[in-house]
């Protein structure tokens, strides 16, 4: 495609933009798209190790449209200085910055913050190893055929392109498969399976005192009672029910980069101090809408009662909650201003993402200590009134009455089952009647809701393990 075209293309996009939600809003479209993609690639290459143009391609291919934005992109990625960088023809340009053990953080012309990677106190005791060293291989043949199923690709698109999964039965991995380029230590995008990581990391503060769930949230910038904003909640923010102006975050594709918060997570020094500057659109409590910008916040509240610093709240997630589990190949980060990202920027090994499912399988425990206060799983996967999709304080559930919750037990899916959930196919699955936690990570559309194969892949993993004497070792 010649320059010209490549041009025009995008110019139209933004045009396109600008007449259906106003050009104050389309202005933002070159750095949010340009951000996206450079934080992605950044974080992919330098902590996941893939390569970035195969990456790139698989991403945006499960982005309906977001391909008339790209295609007019260019990209580098400098090895030597670890950082990428990518422009939009003038309009646009972002630059990610990769630092070891940090991960990557977007740069916008003012610096980021210095942050001092905290020590690895690791615990002296950690739960039961889920596996061993080299790679679990299917313990059945039904099972081998449920992962067969689920890493091949259809004829026609949308394509799957799984990229791991991991499969373990009562607190043991029994099955797992990576696509080339992947291994049971590789570091992956959770997206925003990373709020329900900020979720535990919020009761583990309420079992030690340090938060309430009801009862104004401690903003500073809320902290007036005449403010509207004062009466924001904790357990509201969790659920997406505080009522923030921000837009949606629901969707993965062109139309999304209009979204106030995007501009946010991508052209934002301070992303916590944007949203907790956004006014209502909504009294608080009143309405469910699902945005990033509720999550930022509570990421900003960890960091505050952890201690203030970023190190602090890095040091706190690693010993309250990833030692204790065994998570050794985790990587929470950072915006520009040292707040951890806690709306979706946490990449973990899919069997780390497992582990975390099973302290949920387990009711908060791991290793026969107490990680969540008692009630937290029941409380995490009760249903938020009007949510249609089906989603809890932080996790996705099969209870309640929604459309979401309704469209998954009809697809086969157990009445139980509950689960954290990112954008383009991350999952990690926790069936308790089944004793299962199923992770699957990978780059699919978003809709249909078929096109990422889990559907499928639950109901053969259920039936599977279903089969008497199959499964050696397993009860």
């Amino acid at each position: 495609m010649t320059r010209r075209r490549k041009i025009l293309l995008v110019t139209t996009a933004i045009a396109c933009a600008g007449l259906a939600f106003g050009m104050a809003r389309a202005r933002d479209v070159p750095r949010v798209a340009t951000g996206f993609i450079a934080h992605t690639l950044c974080s992919e290459v330098f902590v996941s190790g893939l390569d970035p143009v195969h990456d790139l391609a698989e991403t945006i291919d499960a982005m309906p449209g977001a391909g008339l934005l790209t295609r007019a992109m260019d990209f580098q990625v400098d090895r030597a200085r670890k950082d990428v960088t990518v422009s939009l023809f003038g309009i646009g340009r972002s630059h990610a910055v990769y630092r070891e053990g940090l991960g990557c953080a977007l740069e916008h012309g003012q610096g980021i913050a210095d942050v001092a990677l905290p020590p690895d106190d690791k615990q002296p005791t950690l739960p039961p190893e889920i596996a061993g060293r080299g790679l679990v291989l299917p313990q059945s043949e039904v099972l081998a055929a449920a992962l067969d199923r689920a890493f091949t690709e259809p004829a026609q698109p949308p394509y799957r392109r799984t990229r791991a999964i991991v499969v373990m039965k009562a607190g043991r991995v029994i099955a797992e498969r990576y696509a080339d380029g992947i291994g049971p230590e590789t570091q992956l995008l959770g997206f925003s399976m990373t709020k329900s990581v900020m979720s535990a990391l919020m009761g583990i503060l309420v079992r030690q005192g340090k938060l309430t769930l009801d009862g104004p949230a401690p903003i500073a910038a809320w902290k007036n009672p005449d403010d509207p904003r004062h009466a924001i909640t904790v357990d509201q923010l969790l659920r997406h029910t505080a009522g923030l102006a921000l837009g949606s975050s629901l969707q993965a594709s062109l139309g999304s980069v209009l979204e106030p918060v995007n501009t946010m997570k991508y052209a934002e020094d301070d992303m916590a101090s944007f949203a907790e500057r956004t006014p209502l659109a909504t009294a608080p409590g009143a309405v469910w809408n699902y945005h990033d910008g509720n999550f930022v916040i509570l990421a900003h509240l960890l960091r505050d009662a952890s201690g203030g610093k970023p190190a602090d709240a890095l040091r706190f997630a690693r010993r309250e909650l990833f030692a204790p589990l065994g998570m050794n190949n985790v990587t929470l980060q950072l915006d520009a201003a040292g707040t951890i990202e806690g709306s979706g920027e946490m990449l973990a090994s899919a069997r780390d993402w497992a582990r975390f499912g099973q302290l949920y399988l387990n009711d908060g425990v791991a290793g026969g200590k107490r990680i969540l206060p008692e009630g937290w799983v029941n409380y995490s996967a009760t249903a938020t009134p009007n949510a249609w999709v089906g989603i809890g304080a932080g996790f996705w559930t099969n209870q309640g009455d929604s459309l979401g919750a309704k469209f998954r037990v009809n697809h086969g899916w157990p009445r139980d089952a509950f689960f954290a959930k990112g954008t383009i196919g991350q999952y990690t699955i926790v069936i308790p009647s089944e004793q299962l936690v199923i992770v699957r990570l990978g780059r699919s559309p978003n809709t249909p809701p078929e096109a990422d194969g889990v559907f499928e892949l639950v109901r053969d993993v259920v039936a599977a393990t279903r089969e008497k004497g199959k499964l050696a070792g397993v009860d």
